[in-house]
């Protein structure tokens, strides 16, 4: 059982303050790995998650690549951290929390790209004038922010 599963335990459906972690991985021609996931269903967003006790953000974001997408990701450089009342997220089961969110790019990656049933239904490299229109709304800020003080 994880950090937030025991967490709920205790308060329910209450609101939460999680941290959590993204990151934009950046091929070579400087398409960025989207993950179609499935809750929400077939919306796509950047790899990531929420911190376990004791990991740092760049932690959760080797550990969740990882995880959803078997690279093994390298250097990664900070994009910004993401917090406030417009992070305000009710989940389908009727969880609700605010997110504080590090958001970190990397080209920095190896390994064979391996979609996690579990969790997604598809990954894919998109070029950046050509995301799919149905992204996680933060997501979408992170990536313009990666275009913005990256490229």
């Amino acid at each position: 059982m994880g950090y937030v599963e025991d967490l709920r335990k205790l308060v329910g459906h209450r609101p939460l303050i999680l941290m959590g972690t993204v990151v934009v991985i950046v091929d070579g021609s400087g398409r960025v790995l989207l993950q179609q996931r499935k809750f929400p269903e077939g919306v796509w967003g950047l790899p990531g998650g929420l911190m376990e006790l004791g990991e740092s953000t760049e932690n959760v974001g080797r550990r969740e690549v990882l995880e959803e997408t078997g690279l093994i990701v390298g250097s990664m450089h900070l994009i910004n951290v993401y917090s406030g009342k417009d992070y305000f997220i009710r989940a389908q089961n009727g969880d609700e929390f605010y997110s504080v969110t590090a958001a970190y790019w990397s080209n920095d990656y190896s390994g064979k790209l391996h979609c996690d049933p579990e969790e997604s239904m598809d990954l894919k490299f998109f070029n950046l004038s050509d995301l799919p229109n149905k992204m996680i709304g933060s997501h979408v800020e992170v990536i313009e922010d990666y275009k913005k003080k990256f490229k």
